[in-house]
């Protein structure tokens, strides 16, 4: 049975207004008395609609730029909408910037008690909690500390423990997180499990993949301020490794590189669709392309790639020949070879690179043409294991009864 909606968001939209002009001197405003009334308008986010159940720990990935923490300011009330509707069933608590909501000249003592009371806390219940929320931050002996001589991780752990103990039915958790040191970010994960086990509605904004794949039941993906895909976590993390990775580069890179009687004109990766690619996700299929043309009369030629990874291991070779020698006919000047290779892909998330070789004579092999680094690509995905292949695999567990003695 579907829960209730703790949070329902209705065709929201939000704008800024950029000035297209600079002034920041007294002269600048005499000589150009209108510059500062040019404006652009930055469309945040254009009409997003969206559910968020009672107990659900929800995701919201996204490039930056995209509009995610101006959505997440949003639902934490720090901004208004230009229109658009936000209903919230619950007490909100929202952990959204680091500092926000503490006063730099007070102590932490004094934060927390001034911070439980803005987040629906009595006066009373605040002190009562005010030792758990200093343990769990590790800060005992900084209590009575200005938060303006804290470092920024002090801050996130204040911050993050204050949070804690509201009692809230309803967080807002931006990934100031990842500034917490490796032991307290191991604290926030046990939390997260405790407050998922609760029941608690959580919503995290995150570019961390893994993290939205282990914790969130759904996950949103947000681009240019509409939705792009909302659903399974592990598809819209895909979706989003995806977006982030091939959208700043074009579809493989150009070659040209001539040696006596061959020119290797391209080399480039295709996606499913058979357009360029920059990159493949892992466990899909690598569709490796060449093309070749010949400046001279040959009987035979053979084309090799070779894989490596960023650190220069050799991943696997693979190879072809062409023409008269396997069978076809002698190969002509000007005509032009395509090669088409697809190759099971388990290899590991990262950068790869392909070196292209190209024989014209079997008998003497030797190498005409050498292109290394023909072509870069990315291979992405959210895992984390070690090695450079990550394949499909299933593991079996056996466990025997101890033998009496």
């Amino acid at each position: 049975m579907e829960t209730p909606p703790a949070i329902e968001v209705r065709d929201l939209h939000k704008s800024f207004r950029i000035p297209v002009h600079r002034v920041d001197s007294f002269k600048e405003r005499m000589v150009r008395p209108f510059a500062a009334r040019d404006y652009r308008e930055l469309r945040a986010l254009d009409g997003v609609s969206f559910e968020i159940h009672q107990g659900e720990f929800f995701g919201i990935v996204g490039r930056n730029g995209s509009g995610k923490s101006t959505l997440l300011k949003l639902l934490a009330s720090i901004y208004r909408a230009d229109a658009g509707r936000i209903r919230m069933a619950g007490r909100l608590a929202p952990f959204i910037e680091l500092g926000v909501g503490f006063n730099v000249e007070l102590t932490a003592r004094e934060n927390i008690l001034l911070n439980g009371v803005m987040m629906g806390l009595t006066p009373g219940e605040t002190r009562e909690r005010l030792d758990s929320v200093l343990e769990f931050a590790e800060l005992e002996e900084f209590a009575d500390l200005k938060l303006k001589n804290y470092s920024s991780g002090m801050l996130v752990r204040l911050a993050f423990s204050t949070m804690m103990e509201t009692d809230a039915d309803i967080l807002l958790i931006d990934e100031v997180l990842a500034v917490g040191d490796a032991a307290f970010q191991q604290k926030c994960a046990d939390a997260f499990r405790e407050m998922k086990a609760a029941g608690k509605t959580i919503v995290l904004v995150t570019h961390q993949m893994a993290t939205v794949e282990e914790y969130c039941h759904r996950a949103m993906l947000i681009e240019d301020g509409h939705i792009l895909q909302l659903g399974d976590p592990e598809e819209v993390g895909r979706e989003y490794l995806r977006l982030n990775f091939l959208a700043e580069r074009g579809g493989g890179e150009e070659v040209a590189a001539s040696a006596e009687g061959v020119r290797l004109l391209g080399v480039w990766l295709e996606d499913e669709g058979g357009e360029r690619a920059a990159g493949v996700g892992h466990g899909e299929p690598l569709r490796l392309r060449a093309e070749i043309e010949l400046t001279r009369e040959a009987s035979g030629i053979a084309i090799g790639f070779t894989v490596e990874n960023g650190d220069g291991v050799t991943v696997f070779q693979l190879g072809k020949g062409i023409g008269r020698p396997e069978g076809g006919r002698d190969l002509h000047e000007g005509e032009r070879v395509r090669i088409a290779a697809e190759v099971e892909n388990p290899l590991a998330p990262g950068r790869y690179y392909v070196h292209c070789g190209v024989q014209q004579d079997e008998s003497k092999g030797d190498i005409s043409l050498y292109e290394p680094k023909a072509l870069d690509f990315v291979v992405f995905g959210s895992g984390h294991q070690a090695g450079v292949l990550q394949p499909e695999h299933e593991i079996g567990v056996t466990i025997e009864a101890a033998k009496s003695r």
